[in-house]
């Protein structure tokens, strides 16, 4: 009876670990897809010092969890102690930093509002100044996406620092003119035009509304598999610690 327990326990524990291997696979590729995308992403990413780090983080945190997948699977198969107990302490360790990480975006979510945002671009965008990592990011988001400031053209009114060197001459900046294709090679519908701010012309609405819409059915998603993950590397550290107790 204690054998088939054991067995039991070890095919469970070969189960979770394959879906941990999984899981890293899944990140590691969503990491490269970010880092080498020639769609625009990876400028917006590489642009911003902290979706550069988060990006890197997917990659390392994908990576250890397709080793850690594949050693606890070849530990619960062949029964090896040494490699349920190293498996055991990493996944620990993984799980206690995904759960602070998730702590630690709850609590700082209030800077993702449409308010910081608008505040951000007013004080700080340089219209077409590339050599300005935080210009260069807005602009790369607006053509990406099609869109035009926060909540619309009219944020430019406001933005103090493109006012005054455009000299009130253009009412948005050139990013926010429509193109045939929407892309970063698409042709200009008409600059003049746009920059006067003919609405015809430009993309009228807002990058945060357009952003959450286009992200939010992913937002969903990614929150329940983060569920899902922790939930398996919860139930894997029981099962290697069953089978390593289980183990003469």
């Amino acid at each position: 009876m204690e054998g088939d327990c054991l067995s039991c326990m070890k095919y469970l524990m070969f189960v979770f670990n394959f879906f941990i291997f999984l899981g890293g696979a899944c990140l590691l590729g969503i990491g490269i897809w970010v880092m080498v995308d020639p769609t625009g992403f990876r400028e917006i990413v590489a642009a911003n010092p902290l979706l550069l780090t988060g990006a890197y983080i997917l990659l390392a945190m994908g990576g250890l969890l397709f080793l850690l997948g594949f050693l606890g699977c070849c530990g619960a198969v062949r029964e090896n102690k040494c490699l349920l107990l190293f498996f055991f302490l990493f996944i620990l360790i993984i799980f206690l930093a995904e759960l602070s990480a998730a702590i630690l975006a709850f609590i700082f979510r209030e800077n993702l509002t449409r308010e910081f945002f608008t505040k951000e671009l007013t004080k700080h965008y340089q219209g077409n100044n590339d050599t300005d990592v935080f210009s260069a990011t807005w602009n790369s988001v607006m053509i990406t996406f099609g869109c035009c400031g926060v909540n619309g053209p009219e944020d430019f009114k406001f933005a103090s620092v493109f006012r005054l060197l455009t000299l009130d001459s253009d009412e948005v900046p050139e990013a926010c003119c429509r193109r045939e294709p929407q892309s970063r090679d698409g042709v200009l519908l008409s600059r003049e035009e746009c920059l006067l701010g003919r609405s015809l012309f430009l993309n009228k609405q807002g990058c945060y509304t357009v952003i959450l819409n286009t992200f939010e059915t992913y937002v969903y998603l990614a929150g329940a598999l983060a569920i899902g993950v922790l939930a398996i590397e919860l139930f894997a550290m029981i099962f290697a610690m069953c089978l390593f107790r289980g183990i003469q």
